[in-house]
């Protein structure tokens, strides 16, 4: 079921490009329908700092984020984040409850798997890590805002 939004700070006149930082949260299951919930959360956050360039990359990158923390077998919650961090970047960040950290891997043309990190690589120009913590790990990835 969804999961009430955590916390969304944004500066007064939200609708116009924040000043940094902005941050939103939202809680979300391990389970696939999450990167659909992720999805929208993403689009309505940027759409309401102004971000309507940034959308579609941004949209990719938190799908792709949530889609392998669901499968890490985790039965708690997860948290997606997405964070105006300066006047030029936003950071879209999965918090769950996995130690195992992510792995580029480059598929070859007829796998049709293995492809969702290498898409994040590409779209934050390898803007992207993982930090574990005591209860788990953080996927950042910092995308590039498009004006």
């Amino acid at each position: 079921m969804a999961h009430a939004l955590l916390k969304a700070h944004a500066p007064p006149g939200a609708g116009s490009v924040p000043d940094p930082p902005a941050e939103a949260e939202i809680l979300l299951p391990y389970l696939p329908e999450s990167a659909g919930r992720a999805r929208r959360f993403v689009r309505d956050t940027l759409a309401g700092w102004g971000l309507d360039r940034s959308i579609d990359s941004a949209v990719l990158i938190a799908s792709e984020l949530v889609t392998n923390a669901a499968k890490t077998g985790c039965r708690q919650q997860m948290t997606l984040s997405v964070r105006h961090v300066s006047q030029s970047a936003v950071r879209i960040a999965v918090r769950d409850g996995s130690c195992i950290l992510p792995v580029l891997i480059r598929a070859s043309v007829d796998e049709e798997c293995h492809r969702g990190l290498a898409l994040v690589d590409r779209l934050t120009r390898s803007q992207w890590g993982a930090t574990v913590e005591p209860a788990g790990k953080v996927v950042h990835a910092d995308l590039t805002i498009e004006r």
